[in-house]
């Protein structure tokens, strides 16, 4: 019974030295494995526990590593009283770029890890070696948020062969510090994606990646939702929908601040375009105040009349 606690998994525990993102992605034949496995903290640091993992462990060593350790310090303070260490794998990053990770020899093959500026990559029970290393290249040739890096490398072990008992959940889990100060949550976590229990998770988790990203970038748009500030909501927005394209919320939100900013050829297209998308939006918009310099232009009206 005891291995079916085994958490057979691939993941990669990373920061971004231009940003301070910090996190973890990893991949399972195990239930919720983003439940366990992946950990972060803000400024602080990225653990990932699996194998025969303690979840326990990831905030062990993010206070090891808060304390002042380094994550190699910070792995052997954890794991010196462990009699089960040879049967743990983890990987940890500080948020200086420093690194670490531990393979017990009791792991069960394939098993290793890859350890590098700014990340660690590791995984177990795995189709072979091939699965991490292009894990490693995949992250390092992915531009993007730190977020898309993670899912880029947990896309790359997949297509290498990954668990070798196949797919059943996927997490990626992104902090930054400073990132409760950019909205009322007042949390620093910046990403926090799960997919528990599906037949190609990865994939999942990619397409939950692309509504994040989305939603992501309307939420710091509303920190520009001031006078003397619409236009910087307009140039944010704007570059989302080139690179999102017609997600009809994005291009509401465009419009409004396009509309605030004084751009109202841009605002009545926009607009034309979120509804062709969406005619449930259109009740919205009439009744939008945002929208207040366009109310007797007889395009808008014959827009929001339907």
């Amino acid at each position: 019974m005891r291995r079916r606690d085994i958490k057979a998994t691939f993941s990669m525990v990373a920061v971004d030295a231009e940003t301070g993102e910090i996190g973890c992605a990893v991949q399972s034949r195990y239930f919720a494995v983003g439940n366990v496995v992946p950990w972060a903290r803000a400024g602080v640091g990225a653990v990932a526990t699996q194998a025969a993992g303690v979840a326990v462990f990831g905030p062990r060593i993010l206070d090891q590593l808060a304390g002042g350790l380094g994550p190699q310090e910070a792995l052997a303070a954890v794991l010196a009283d462990d009699e089960g260490r040879e049967t743990r794998q983890l990987g940890v990053v500080a948020a200086d770029g420093s690194a670490a990770a531990h393979t017990g020899s009791e792991c069960l093959a394939w098993a290793g890890h890859r350890v590098g500026p700014g990340y660690a990559v590791q995984g177990n029970i795995l189709a072979g070696e091939a699965v991490v290393a292009e894990m490693e290249r995949a992250f390092l040739a992915t531009g993007g948020a730190l977020a898309e890096r993670l899912v880029a490398a947990l896309e790359a072990g997949q297509a290498a062969g990954g668990d070798v008992r196949g797919q059943q959940s996927a997490a990626v889990l992104v902090e930054r510090l400073g990132a409760a100060a950019e909205s009322r949550e007042g949390l620093d976590r910046v990403c926090d994606l799960r997919v528990d229990d599906h037949m190609e998770p990865i994939v999942e988790l990619r397409r939950l990646l692309g509504i994040h990203l989305v939603w992501d970038a309307l939420r710091r748009a509303t920190a520009h939702h001031a006078p003397g500030h619409y236009g910087d909501g307009v140039v944010l927005l704007a570059a989302a929908h080139e690179r999102f394209g017609d997600d009809p919320v994005l291009l509401y939100d465009l419009a409004c601040f396009e509309s605030l900013a004084g751009r109202s050829a841009d605002a009545l297209a926009h607009v034309r375009r979120a509804i062709e998308l969406d005619p449930g939006l259109r009740a919205a918009i009439a009744a939008d105040s945002d929208f207040a310099a366009l109310a007797d232009d007889a395009e808008f009206r014959a827009l929001v009349d339907g």
